[in-house]
């Protein structure tokens, strides 16, 4: 059973186990009468075929509180399209696929790209950023959540313990982010969170110095889980990265725009598991390893904008700093796994941790030699003040889509 602790400045709302799903979901629909929700999908074509996406539709089917799901499909040709709208055909809820791929979007986002508007890279951030942008075209929701399409440990209680704080009208929050223990088939998962990302900020709080931001990201218990939640207004004025740092990003926003105590996270699972990508010791384009660097971007760019001023000895004091801490914390993993019962390679673990400490220097040198490449994609209020009618043009596109090859289908 979690406890009640409340870490750092951002609220928690933990599991305390006393609560049935039915009853939480029978709320939730109370309060889909006047907050009506949503839930946005990125997902590649290859995860339909997957073994967790079918088993989250078919959880989906049951959720009675959706007023309307969201999917972007990527790397999707026609007859792939075509497949999709079956594979989704059992959904209830009203629904739309984004055929990220497909010639009406294509088009439309050539017309972004002469603005200077459109997503520079293909990837995760860049679908999200269209269903985030036919959201707020379709204006059907008040509330939306967003999770991964490869959890295969998923569960209806999931989606509803990570919407529930935005939806409830009692509530103040903008925002919500979820978190879960990374535990499955024996061993602690969540390299990338353990041995990076809270090593790192705990390495930046020492060499910078009390800030506000850092605060901010290291009230969160895993800060890159890719579950989130918001209020609509949220979507318009969000800048979010193309890249592997579209969690971070996403987090960062959240600081700029809004007060802290208008974010919580919420503990939305007991066992979370999903696809793991490759370490990629020897690639620095690939796997853990660019997902390192990336991330390692973000919080320097970050704190540049706040007028923290970086150079090769500062980076080079970062990553020593964080090197020793990341050990340090790999003593503490290890002793928790024994406690539990649980596996842990300390072999791989110290060769995760040197190849991030590695690329914490790469990630600075990128920084100091390109201090003007700006990785966010524009948010949606400068793209509508660059095309005022964009928002009408991606839903037409969509809904033409949807149309044209839903006859085809029948």
């Amino acid at each position: 059973m979690a406890d009640f602790y409340q870490n750092g400045i951002v609220t928690t709302m933990h599991n305390l186990r006393q609560r049935d799903n039915d009853d939480l979901e029978a709320e939730l629909k109370s309060f889909s009468k006047t907050r009506p929700m949503g839930l946005i999908l990125p997902s590649l074509y290859s995860e339909l075929e997957g073994e967790a996406f079918p088993d989250i539709v078919d959880h989906l089917a049951e959720v009675p509180y959706l007023s309307q799901i969201v999917i972007g499909l990527d790397r999707a040709t026609e007859d792939q399209y075509r497949q999709a709208l079956k594979f989704f055909k059992k959904l209830p809820q009203d629904h739309r696929v984004l055929w990220n791929e497909g010639p009406r979007l294509q088009a439309l986002d050539a017309k972004l790209q002469a603005l200077g508007v459109a997503p520079k890279e293909l990837g995760k951030g860049r679908n999200v950023w269209y269903c985030m942008g036919y959201t707020l075209a379709a204006d059907k929701c008040e509330s939306v959540a967003l999770h991964d399409c490869d959890i295969v440990t998923y569960d209806r209680d999931l989606l509803a313990r990570l919407i529930y704080p935005v939806a409830n009208p009692m509530l103040h929050y903008e925002f919500c982010k979820g978190f879960y223990s990374r535990v499955a088939d024996g061993k602690i998962n969540g390299r990338v969170s353990r041995l990076l990302v809270t090593p790192l900020v705990k390495a930046l709080k020492k060499t910078v110095g009390h800030n506000d931001y850092l605060e901010f990201i290291d009230s969160f218990l895993y800060p890159l889980a890719g579950e989130f939640s918001f209020r609509k207004d949220v979507l318009s004025d969000l800048r979010i990265p193309s890249d592997w740092g579209l969690e971070i990003g996403v987090l960062s926003e959240m600081h700029r725009n809004y007060a802290s105590n208008r974010t919580c996270q919420v503990d939305i699972s007991d066992a979370y598991d999903h696809k793991h990508q490759d370490l990629s010791l020897d690639n620095v384009e690939g796997g853990l390893s660019k997902m390192s660097v990336d991330i390692t971007k973000a919080f320097i760019r970050k704190l540049a904008t706040q007028g923290e001023t970086f150079s090769t000895e500062s980076i080079r004091t970062l990553k020593a700093t964080y090197y020793r801490i990341a050990l340090d914390y790999l003593e503490m993993y290890r002793g928790d796994a024994l406690m539990n019962g649980l596996s842990l390679d300390i072999h791989n673990e110290e060769k995760a941790i040197e190849m991030f400490a590695e690329n914490v220097m790469i990630a600075g040198q990128v920084f100091l030699d390109k201090p003007m490449d700006t990785p966010f994609i524009p948010s949606w209020n400068r793209v509508i003040s660059a095309m005022p009618d964009v928002l009408e043009q991606l839903k037409e596109a969509v809904e033409l889509d949807h149309q044209e090859f839903s006859e085809k289908c029948d």
